[in-house]
């Protein structure tokens, strides 16, 4: 076997190692490439065969040796991948660059070392405890990193990382193979020019890390065969202007002969915070769906509300030593201003607490009374002889009657997620006194579901269908042993009253009156709600909601709606999510464990990176984790080095080389074979969220901008435009096509993104008409369209800053307050106090860079005279920040917000 090779070659070095440690003989030729030679260095001669790709080489040598199996290197799949795909692109392009990499480079080069760092802390090698190929090949790529004296320095915070190439150069296959190689990056950039290009199957994206160092597949651009039929069809809708959404005033109404969706999210109670958990299982994952639908053009009507009435409220009310309505008007606006903060956009957030409420509510138990669908029955319940009143089901715990768990609530277990009787509990007690309550009987009525049974197994037969499958498994699972009579009333003062002689001192049990506030809410919307609520032909109802939920919107809501005798518009798709955990435990609202959304609006972390992170994790098919590592990897590796860097390179391209203008464009055979895989990417997307497929589709549009960061790569515009008129031109080209890729991109993460959304296209000076999701990727900034100013979108989120929010959130929400009280005060007045004993001093430093630089944004943002809604943005993360770093010194609030701290004049 003969190797030729220039010398300081990494990819020689690759095959160097390989060959020592597989004990085979390599005849190495040294070769001179001219300057201007386009050779690709190292070939691998075998037989007569030449190896160019230096991953299978290595592959290839280390089988020969006996060193490697088929076996091991199915495993080792995903990691070859990743090497292949993200790794060593970025060292080509970081040897390739004139100053040793800009800044996007090295930012994304962090993400990557860091995902690395996140292996080797849980294991010896990248794939284990032993030794395997992917060692040989990072270690090479990284050699002229860990060989550089500054960047060694910059890398030396990654310990376990350093610790792994060292031992590894200390190994005599690797220390024998670098008698005749230069150290650091300027000794390897002699041969970074013939070093092999995989741009155009690049696939650059870090590789997530589960716990545990597990591997987990990134999704990435499709690779299927574009076949002529894609092609034409790229060329023809690349000129094709997509059909305009129509702008209608005034409330949001049904439109025969359109496609009108109703959408509703599981209304949150009253009673206390939402965590992340709550808003992605219900509010987000209706609203990204919501600004699809509007995006595509559909007549799209999302409500929600809070639910106010019930033992929650009651409950909570004698907590804080006020009125259930005080509570609700508390909570309510909390809420409210938590789903502004996330950019949530109902067409009308109401509440239960409603004249149409109690009016509806009460019309449709007369219809079901009518119709013979209730009875009454004689109840036993619990009656705290302490307090002098019967116990609700939110009242009560104690241990399930069916799995043990020792905390269950009296309508339902949040263990097993049986629905219970609160007299079923084992050992219960009142959650007022604790006391032991006793058994008294009180009369109710029930919704007889035993009559409702057949219409409803019918109706779900025929519906069901296109359910998310858990929901259809948990509905389905309700009515296999057959339906029970459900009591519908309660023994409580705070709820819509009963309207029935006999039961006037009762109201609705919550789970009867709940989702009737659908029908409410939409009523304080529009006169009109009946046009919404009784045309089911030409209305589709989407309801979104976490799987706890799905009992009561798959059987008991649709049977109350049965029972009515009346053209009711039914749920046409439940989208049900599993459970969002928090780090090794359960979100919990009732023992304050987890993120809350108001926690999420004082990290400082935009909205949309939220929103993003949530999404990304999305519990579509099974449990998933926020994990606040995971939060900052995503946002470096997919938010910043994919998206932004893509973005950034294209706009500032455009202002730096083209005057800010849009250059002409003629595209070649393989533009318009990127221009088709765009296309299937975009048919992706569309198809998967026309399923509220979520979680899957935003991973079609972090693969179109892969597919516009290797356009970039692989047609280096940066050289083309110091090159000849055919250069220049070509370089043209390449910068209108990446514009109207961001274009694009500005649409798509919409429905995930909508402030970057905003300020994207604002950069690019993009007209409204823009907003349209298409079928296929169109020109949509024609040449001469001039673009506005660019800015990084994405921020860089520090590993120190998530290691003090994850110290800052652990335990209960109850106990963070007393931590903070713990802190001592400085003296007041001061415009800045030194740390007093006990204070965070890193926590300090942090904030107060972090208020300089969003200080510096500000301004940057208002010299640019951008919109008021961004600048608004970018104040209140100001504000937000000034109002940590008060609390963080100690200062009264309101105190840090007139601090001159970080102004520049």
């Amino acid at each position: 076997m003969k190797l030729f090779t220039n010398s300081n070659n990494i990819n020689s070095l690759k095959l160097l190692v390989s060959s020592n440690l597989a004990k085979l003989d390599l005849d190495v030729v040294y070769v001179s490439p001219s300057k201007d030679s386009k050779e690709t260095l190292p070939v691998l001669e075998v037989g007569g065969a030449k190896l160019f790709m230096p991953g299978p080489a290595s592959v290839f040598l280390l089988q020969e040796g006996g060193m490697l199996k088929d076996e091991d290197l199915k495993q080792l799949e995903t990691l070859l991948e990743w090497e292949t795909n993200s790794l060593y692109p970025m060292l080509v392009s970081l040897l390739q660059h004139k100053q040793a990499g800009d800044q996007v480079i090295m930012a994304q080069l962090r993400s990557l070392l860091a995902v690395l760092e996140n292996i080797l802390a849980k294991q010896d090698h990248l794939a284990g405890n032993i030794l395997s190929v992917v060692d040989v090949l990072v270690w090479c790529d990284l050699y002229p990193i860990m060989t550089d004296t500054r960047m060694r320095k910059d890398v030396a915070k990654l310990s376990k990382t350093c610790s792994w190439f060292d031992k590894l150069a200390q190994h005599s296959s690797f220390s024998s193979s670098l008698t005749k190689f230069s150290t650091g990056l300027d000794g390897c950039k002699s041969a970074s020019l013939s070093l092999l290009s995989l741009h155009q199957q690049v696939k650059a994206s870090p590789l997530p890390v589960q716990t545990g160092g597990v591997a987990e597949a990134v999704p990435q651009p499709s690779l299927s065969t574009v076949d002529q039929a894609q092609l034409s069809a790229a060329q023809t809708g690349w000129t094709a202007k997509p059909k305009q959404n129509k702008d209608r005033k005034g409330p949001c109404l049904p439109h025969k002969g359109e496609r009108n969706i109703l959408i509703t999210s599981a209304l949150p109670y009253v009673n206390n915070v939402p965590h992340l958990g709550n808003i992605v299982g219900c509010v987000l994952s209706a609203d990204v769906y919501a600004r699809f639908a509007r995006l595509r053009g559909y007549n799209v009507l999302y409500v929600c509300g809070t639910d106010e009435y019930g033992t929650s409220t009651e409950t909570k009310a004698v907590e804080e030593g006020l009125t259930p309505r005080q509570i609700c008007d508390k909570y309510n606006k909390l809420h409210k201003e938590i789903y502004d903060w996330f950019n949530i956009s109902f067409d009308k957030f109401g509440r239960t607490t409603s004249q149409e409420q109690t009016e509806i509510a009460q019309d449709i138990f007369w219809s079901l009374h009518k119709e013979g669908c209730t009875k009454q029955d004689s109840v036993d319940q619990l009656y705290c002889t302490h307090c002098e009143r019967f116990l609700a089901d939110r009242f009560v715990e104690g241990g399930c009657p069916l799995c043990g768990y020792e905390d269950a609530r009296g309508d339902q277990c949040d263990s097993c997620g049986k629905l219970i009787n609160a007299s079923d509990l084992i050992s219960p007690r009142c959650k007022l006194c604790a006391r032991c309550p006793e058994v008294r009987t009180s009369n109710h009525l029930f919704l007889d579901l035993p009559k409702l049974e057949e219409r409803l197994v019918d109706w779900l037969e025929k519906t069901s269908d296109k359910w998310t499958s858990n929901a259809r498994i948990i509905a389905k699972s309700w009515v296999k042993g057959g339906l029970l009579p459900r009591c519908i009333t309660r023994d409580l003062k705070w709820g819509t009253p009963v309207p029935l002689e006999g039961f006037k001192d009762k109201v609705f049990y919550v789970w009867f009156d709940a989702p009737i506030g659908y029908i409410s809410i939409t009523a304080q919307y529009t006169e009109h709600w009946e046009k919404w609520w009784k045309d089911p032909d030409n209305v589709e109802y989407w309801q979104f909601m976490a799987k706890d939920n799905v009992p009561f919107h798959s059987v008991v809501f649709p049977c109350t709606l049965m029972g009515t005798n009346q053209n009711w518009t039914m749920v046409n798709r439940l989208m049900s999510t599993e459970y969002l955990n928090y780090e090794d435990a359960k979100f919990s609202k009732s023992r304050g464990v987890g993120v809350f959304g108001n926690d999420a609006q004082e990290t400082g972390i935009p909205a949309d990176v939220w929103r993003f992170y949530l999404m990304y994790s999305r519990p579509e098919n099974q449990d998933s984790a926020f994990k606040w590592e995971d939060l900052m990897t995503k946002n470096n590796s997919e938010l910043l080095a994919n998206l932004g860097n893509f973005i950034n390179r294209a706009t500032k391209f455009t202002k730096d080389n083209f005057n800010s203008t849009v250059p002409e464009m003629d595209l070649n055979k393989d533009d318009w074979e990127m221009v088709a895989r765009v296309n299937q990417e975009l048919g992706s997307y569309i198809n998967l969220l026309e399923d509220a497929r979520e979680r899957e589709a935003i991973t079609a549009v972090f693969n179109i901008s892969r597919l516009g960061n290797q356009l970039m790569q692989h047609n280096t515009p940066w050289k083309l435009v110091k090159g000849s008129a055919v250069d220049k031109s070509r370089a043209g080209t390449v910068v209108g096509l990446s514009v109207n890729l961001a274009c694009l991109l500005s649409v798509l993460v919409q429905p995930y993104l909508p402030n970057l959304s905003a300020r994207l296209q604002e950069q690019l000076a993009a007209p409204p008409t823009v907003n349209v999701i298409p079928e296929q990727f169109h020109m949509m900034l024609a040449p001469g369209h001039k673009i506005g100013e660019p800015s990084p979108l994405v921020e860089e989120i520090k590993a120190a800053t998530i290691e003090l929010l994850k110290a800052k959130y652990a335990g209960k929400q109850s106990e963070r307050g007393d931590k903070e009280k713990e802190k001592s005060v400085p003296a007041p007045g001061k415009e800045k106090s030194p740390p007093a004993p006990g204070q965070d001093k890193e926590l300090v430093s942090q904030l107060e860079k972090q208020v300089a630089e969003q200080g510096d944004k500000v301004r940057q943002v208002k010299t640019n005279k951008a919109e008021k809604a961004v600048i608004d943005v970018e104040v209140k993360k100001l504000l937000d920040l000034k109002k940590q770093l008060g609390a963080a010194l100690g200062q009264p609030e309101g105190a840090a917000a007139g601090s001159k701290k970080g102004k520049k004049k």
